[in-house]
This record gives C-alpha cells, structure tokens and sequence, in this order.
C-alpha cells in the first residue's frame, strides 16, 4: 500500500495558516525582511529630515514642488505629488500658517489660489536634506524600466493577496 502522506506535495505558502510563520530561510521570510529594510530606510529618512528642519517630510517636498513651479495651484500641487487634493490643500493650509508658503487669490477665478515659497520656506528647504520627495521615489526613479515594470506586476498581485485599499495610495508615505 502506498502511504497517503508521500504523495501529497509539499504544503506552500497559500496552504499556510496566517498564523503559520514562514521559516527564516524561506522566500516568504527572506521577502518580509526586504520590505522590512525598505520601510526603515523610508521611516529613517523622514524622520532625519523632522529632526533636522522641524517639518514633515511631505510639507518639504510640496515646499520644493511649490518653489520648482511658482503660482501653483492645489490641485496641480496635488497631482504633482500624486496625492488627493484635500491631502494636498492640508499641506498647504500648515504650510501657509507657518509663513513658509504664501497664498494670493487668483486674479480671475477667486476660488483658486496661486503658491509661491515664502522667504522662511525658502531658508527652511536649503537645510532639509533631500532627496525632497523622499528616498523610495528616487530610488524607484533609478530602476530601469524593464525592473520597473516588473516589480509594478509583483506589487500588484500582492495588493490583491493584501485586498489593500485602493485610497491608501494616494497617502504620502511621510504620512503614514
């Protein structure tokens, strides 16, 4: 009689219980650990730049985006940073209070508003250490487009698994 248990294949990571930790050596574990680096290289970051200038790192980079592209608007500030407008017209409301960013009604539709850094913004940014939008955005900017596109459908099948929602992406990870 052939035994039951040595015809079954091996169990994988799908045929694991949440609560069945992967072992150390296994892709599952090895891959955690990746991301457990990338998150701390991003937390760091950020968190050098608050020490260092006082300011979230998402209020320095709309303060460079702001500089980079005078009379922006929020909304355009919103897409330039790939963040929803309400996140980006919070960033704008403290940055306006702190007297780092200046707002001016704009001359034909006064609903809008045009940015422009103000002086205190401007001193402010020269401490900061960049990159400005932080450092996943610059190192993703360095990957090649085939490693790009690749790890955009490795991502994508573990959101799924994640059943992440989709609002979260438009969070600036200087945010979370």
């Amino acid at each position: 009689m052939i035994d039951a248990m040595a015809t079954r294949p091996a169990p994988t990571a799908r045929d694991r219980k949440p609560s069945d930790a992967p072992q150390a050596d296994e892709p599952p574990a090895r891959v955690l650990r990746q991301f457990r680096r990338v998150f701390n290289a991003v937390k760091t970051h950020f968190q050098q730049v608050e020490k260092q200038v006082g300011l979230g790192g998402a209020q320095v980079w709309a303060l460079s985006v702001i500089r980079d592209r005078p009379d922006i608007g929020v909304g355009d500030l919103a897409r330039a940073m790939d963040v929803h407008q309400s996140t980006a017209s919070n960033l704008v409301r403290a940055l306006v209070e702190r007297e780092l960013v200046r707002a001016a009604k704009h001359t034909e539709d006064r609903r809008s508003v045009r940015l422009r850094l103000a002086p205190a913004g401007a001193r402010l940014l020269k401490r900061s250490p960049g990159p400005y939008a932080g450092v996943l955005p610059a190192a993703l900017s360095s990957l090649d487009p085939k490693t790009l596109k690749r790890l955009e459908a490795d991502l994508a099948r573990l959101i799924v698994e994640l059943k992440a929602d989709e609002r979260a992406g438009g969070i600036p990870l200087a945010e979370l």
